[in-house]
């Protein structure tokens, strides 16, 4: 009986068909998972970093302009029409604003939005979205006073049923500057 096993080839033998198995099974995790590193890459990583890290003066400055100058905003975003509606007080009222919103994770979800000064309402700003914006966002407003650009920035929760609140909260990493 045991020459009949030792003779028999060894594609019938259980042993050679698990390692086999579990050799092809690595390769193929391999293979789908390179696949998908070069198909979706990386993008958080800043490979100049220290450029950016000396940006982070220059918008702390822009922030301690809006601080200065006492801004305000409140941002409804209305589902059905798209619409963007923002109030806005302080001692700067521009011509034109831009409001960004920057999805922290996936850049393809961010949305820039122009918003025009209303000639029949003081504060009042008009600008349209194209499509819904839902989840954590940084939202960023942009205007200029003089020749100094002025920036409110902070997170918040995005949804078409409550209203953002912009300079509510205390500037952060600009403690030490007041």
């Amino acid at each position: 009986m045991s020459t009949a096993t030792a003779t028999s080839p060894w594609y019938k033998h259980l042993w050679p068909w698990i390692i086999i198995g579990i050799l092809a099974c690595s390769v193929t995790l391999t293979l789908s998972m390179v696949t998908i590193a070069v198909n979706n890459p990386d993008n958080l990583v800043n490979d100049n970093y220290y450029e950016a890290g000396k940006g982070i003066n220059r918008s702390l400055d822009r922030e301690l302009l809006a601080q200065t100058l006492k801004m305000r905003a409140n941002v409804h975003l209305d589902a059905l029409t798209g619409e963007v509606e923002l109030r806005l007080s302080g001692d700067s009222q521009p011509k034109t604003l831009e409001l960004n919103l920057i999805s922290p994770t996936q850049p393809e979800k961010d949305r820039k939005i122009t918003l025009t000064r209303s000639e029949t309402e003081h504060g009042r700003y008009i600008g349209q979205l194209t499509d819904q914006v839902e989840g954590r966002r940084f939202v960023e407003l942009l205007g200029v006073e003089g020749d100094k650009t002025w920036r409110m920035f902070e997170e918040e929760q995005v949804s078409h049923d409550k209203d953002l609140l912009l300079g509510d909260e205390p500037l952060q990493g600009a403690e030490d500057l007041n």
